[in-house]
């Protein structure tokens, strides 16, 4: 099965249908570092973060790890850990996953860009928890909380996530 996620901000995952929020910069085919925008196309879920203290460990098919103070992903295209994670303090440009709102507290780390990561074509791209009324997100997909939790326990490493495009 696949999760397709509209440009408007609704998503389909079979028949169950949800509302979600997408890029401030929309959705683009050709995704470069701090565009805002979400990446067009296919990628596919690799694990999930969780905030331990703010949620209860969800059942999922996927790698499962808590999120602890200090975790950090880096930005920087220049860095070799460019679109990885990484400990802060960090040398180079790297978002803090533990956070003081609520945003980061599930996170499903898509393939976008990995494997081998290409220097300035995104990172961080993930699902995440929305903020209030749906804000636009940095490029990444965010969904109300039943909903991420939801999502998260019916993907698999195999399940396409398919962007469609603006």
């Amino acid at each position: 099965m696949r999760l397709v996620v509209a440009p408007d901000g609704r998503a389909r995952f079979g028949s169950w249908e949800m509302r979600c929020a997408i890029g401030r910069g929309g959705v683009v085919a050709d995704k470069h570092e701090g565009d805002g925008a979400t990446p067009a196309g296919i990628v596919h879920p690799v694990a999930v973060l969780y905030r331990s203290g703010r949620v209860i460990p969800p059942a999922t098919a996927l790698p499962l790890t808590p999120i602890r103070p200090g975790d950090g992903w880096c930005d920087a295209p220049g860095d070799p850990a460019y679109n990885g994670p990484v400990r802060h303090p960090y040398r180079a440009g790297a978002e803090h996953l533990w956070r003081a709102d609520h945003l980061y507290d599930l996170v499903v780390v898509t393939d976008h860009n990995r494997d081998p990561a290409i220097p300035g074509a995104g990172s961080a791209v993930f699902l995440h928890l929305a903020r209030p009324g749906y804000a636009p997100t940095e490029g990444c997909i965010a969904f109300a909380r039943a909903d991420l939790r939801r999502l998260v326990s019916r993907l698999t490493p195999e399940t396409g996530i398919e962007v469609l495009p603006g």
